[in-house]
């Protein structure tokens, strides 16, 4: 089974032609002082700020992998951190200036990977899950207090004996590595088992087990490294649950009831999404991101250096070669109240971008 390197760098070997992808429309740049960069085609400018917010001296990145914003505008950032750090924490927390303010989720560590917040009456409650050999997910307080924390839901009947009560650092489609989350209007949610079954499962508002749907397969509702979900509501009259079927480069639409609609191709390794009023972000592993309109269709490109990326299998440990204003491989984006865009890149060295809104 291809390791999560492998499985980025084979797709980093489809040429540009076999993937589809859009054609980057002009990039405008002007410079600025340290890091910032200003980015975008009219009407889609954002002022880049790369490492934007920075840790205090007792911590360190351990490659970036998600980002969610609450209503306070604090950002929540987890990365994967290392398994022989126990006590460093996984989540970091910073405020609108992106100042330091509080850190935890040692439990995550060596495998954090998703982080959403959700609201639930008048509080705002963390969703967290993690892969590798942490291989759960849980529901926190925003202080980092958790309300509760599940494994592998062995009642789907896709998972070796054993994954729930003793889950090892081992990979295949009989092991759970979930990826991301999405909210159903009823409170409960999907989790994409996204480097595991590649089920997505469904969940009650207290983490009981529903079901699942998709699965393995060459798509058209199965999947290939379902690795984001999101609950599009862009359209209210009929909401959609689109997933970034990573590994095929697309993604797939169903409708409310888990039926299969439609396939949307032209991305490279798309592995995340979030919306804001009309529209959609999707963060591209091959080096970009896409803002795409109620249809999918792409509106605008944002810091793409995709033939550069994409031609090296070290860039990502090279952050003296990463270029100002360009991404490496963002791995997850969210909006800000006011669309300004957070981006988190899957890179050793973690980094953590802010893109703020011109126009």
């Amino acid at each position: 089974m291809p390791t999560r390197r492998e499985a980025i760098l084979a797709g980093s070997a489809v040429t540009l032609s076999a993937t589809g992808f859009f054609p980057s429309p002009m990039v405008h740049a002007s410079n600025k002082s340290g890091t910032q960069k200003i980015i975008g085609p009219e009407g889609y400018q954002f002022e880049v700020t790369h490492d934007w917010p920075a840790l205090p001296e007792k911590y360190h990145w351990q490659t970036t992998h998600n980002v969610a914003v609450d209503r306070e505008e604090n950002l929540y950032v987890i990365h994967e951190g290392h398994a022989n750090l126990k006590d460093h924490p996984s989540i970091f927390v910073f405020d609108k200036d992106g100042k330091f303010v509080r850190a935890f989720g040692e439990q995550f560590q060596g495998g954090g990977h998703g982080i959403e917040v959700h609201q639930e009456g008048n509080e705002e409650f963390l969703y967290v899950c993690a892969y590798q050999q942490v291989k759960s997910f849980a529901k926190l307080t925003k202080q980092g207090e958790t309300v509760w924390q599940k494994h592998a839901p062995m009642e789907a009947g896709v998972y070796a004996a054993g994954e729930a009560t003793n889950p090892q650092k081992v990979w295949g489609r009989d092991r759970f590595m979930p990826t991301n989350f999405a909210f159903l209007d009823d409170g409960g949610f999907y989790l994409a088992d996204g480097y595991g079954s590649f089920y997505v499962h469904q969940y009650d508002q207290e983490g009981n087990w529903k079901g699942k749907f998709g699965g393995p397969g060459k798509g058209e509702g199965t999947f290939a490294t379902p690795h984001g979900i999101w609950i599009d509501r862009r359209d209210a009259d009929n909401p959609k649950t689109v997933v970034c079927d990573r590994a095929h480069h697309m993604l797939q639409v169903f409708d409310a009831d888990q039926n299969y609609v439609r396939t949307v191709r032209g991305f490279g390794l798309p592995a995340n999404l979030d919306t804001w009023n009309d529209w959609m972000i999707v963060p591209e592993l091959h080096a970009r991101l896409s803002i795409v309109d109620k249809d999918y269709q792409v509106l605008a490109q944002l810091g793409d250096d995709v033939k550069r990326v994409t031609s090296s299998k070290q860039l990502r440990s090279q952050p003296e070669n990463w270029t100002s204003g360009k991404f490496v491989h963002p791995h997850d984006a969210c909006f800000g109240p006011n669309g300004d865009i957070f981006v988190a890149e899957w890179v050793s060295t973690g980094r953590v971008s802010k893109l703020k809104r011109l126009t």
